[in-house]
């Protein structure tokens, strides 16, 4: 079975939708039947009247010489002009009309409207009574019955005519309506209400194992609980099972990547040192393909580590503690050139990442400004949303000219070739902000210098 198609691809929406649907479409339906059903009974109620009425007119009807003459008394409102109440006796002509012979004092001189196929229906049908609507004469509707009976004496058939005013039939079948209106609204209201009570509480389990996946995500868990209904305990135990594998791919990248560390760095440092003890231009050459090697593996495995570390589960790391950290020992390592490191963080701020990866970020950040800047560096660390957030870093110095500062975040490239360093600081801060789904961008301070600005991903607290 296709189920329809929804704007809105809500689950919840769908099963409200789908449920008020049903409901409220066997609410109209029965509301439907309710009204044939009462205004049947208020027009039977009629009928039933009108039928005693006829049965006296042919009970106490009597015939002389040939000629119908009606009881004296039949029904007293039947003796009030235009009362609602009227009677009539008749008899068919050849023209298949009637002609009265006898009626109420409550028609004064006016004739019951009957059928034009009336004489018809009556001789297809001896002795049965037929109904219909029709009008009075004060304009009124009337509910009517007619029945052709033969009487004793009397060769022609009679037609006995009763009809009743049927506006207090159809007013009590309003009031009954609007009633049983306001009781449906009700009841409607009620399941609309009862419908999302539902839904709601059937899918709360669907919104706990979506709150838990992000918890996962954010690194506020390790894995989803199991304590879910029949339905969902298996996804859930696939989730955990796709976590876990995540993870052990996660495990065996780092070990790929250690094992390569180890591999190539023992050759590289042997080389090094085989070259700085046999001096000459041949070691010369063999020393700065070594130590660009050396870099060269540095960064890529740096890279591989933190792109490992971004696809495993989420380890949340408090910004201000590691913040404090590296200001108190960069603050250390520059106490002689005078700089002052001034930092900010919220309290609940969490990097969902491993603390290296934050250390080398901000490390290198603050110790690029602390470099150039002259006597004032400036960190700030806060929320940008709820799943990121932004690292700035200011300095003092003499700033960084817009044309020039894609090219400090080349690897290895050094603006000032006199300065100690080897040119990765910047790089590696631009590819590990990247590695968790962010940027670095570098700008103007307002303390004159450059300003740093990396994107984050943030952990729930």
């Amino acid at each position: 079975m296709k189920l329809p198609r929804f704007a809105n691809p809500s689950l919840a929406r769908r099963l409200v939708l789908l449920a008020l649907g049903w409901s409220f479409g066997a609410l109209i339906v029965t509301a439907i039947l309710l009204f044939v059903l009462f205004q049947r009974v208020a027009i039977h109620r009629v009928d039933e009247t009108l039928s005693d009425l006829i049965n006296n007119l042919l009970a106490y009807s009597t015939v002389e010489d040939g000629q119908v003459y009606a009881p004296p008394f039949t029904d007293e409102r039947a003796l009030r002009t235009y009362s609602g109440r009227y009677w009539e006796i008749a008899e068919p002509t050849a023209g298949g009309k009637i002609r009265p012979i006898a009626r109420s004092h409550s028609l004064f001189d006016a004739e019951l409207k009957t059928p034009p196929d009336l004489v018809a229906r009556l001789k297809a049908r001896p002795g049965g009574r037929i109904a219909y609507d029709t009008w009075g004469p004060a304009g009124e509707r009337l509910r009517a019955r007619a029945q052709q009976n033969l009487l004793q004496g009397r060769k022609v058939p009679v037609i006995f005519l009763a009809a009743e005013d049927r506006s207090s039939a159809d007013h009590d079948v309003s009031n009954i309506i609007v009633a049983t209106a306001a009781a449906f609204v009700v009841l409607g209201a009620g399941l609309i209400l009862a419908i999302v009570v539902q839904v709601r509480v059937g899918l709360q389990p669907l919104f706990e194992l979506r709150r838990e996946v992000a918890d996962v995500r954010r690194g506020k868990a390790l894995r989803l609980a199991e304590t879910y209904p029949t339905e969902l305990r298996p996804l859930a135990q696939e989730l955990n099972a796709l976590v876990e594998h995540n993870q052990q791919v996660v495990d065996r990248q780092r070990t790929h990547v250690g094992n390569l560390a180890h591999a190539l760095k023992t050759p590289i440092s042997v080389m090094l040192t085989e070259a700085r003890q046999r001096p000459g231009p041949l070691a010369e050459v063999v020393e700065r393909q070594a130590q660009a090697m050396q870099k060269q593996v540095d960064h890529h495995l740096r890279r591989a580590r933190a792109a490992a570390r971004t696809q495993g589960q989420g380890e949340r790391t408090s910004v201000a503690e590691a913040l404090d950290e590296l200001t108190r020992t960069l603050g250390r390592i520059f106490r002689d050139k005078g700089v002052a490191i001034d930092w900010d963080a919220e309290e609940d701020l969490y990097f969902l990442g491993e603390r290296q990866d934050l250390l080398e970020i901000a490390g290198n950040a603050v110790e690029n400004a602390c470099k150039w800047g002259r006597s004032r560096v400036r960190v700030r660390a806060e929320a940008s949303g709820p799943e990121r957030f932004r690292l700035v870093v200011e300095d003092d110095g003499a700033g960084l000219p817009p044309d020039r500062r894609e090219e400090v975040l080349r690897r290895g490239a050094r603006l000032d070739e006199t300065s100690p360093g080897s040119g990765l600081g910047l790089s590696i801060v631009d590819e590990l902000a990247r590695a968790y789904g962010g940027a670095l961008i570098l700008a103007d301070s307002s303390l004159g210098g450059l300003r740093l600005e990396a994107d984050l991903p943030r952990a729930g607290a």
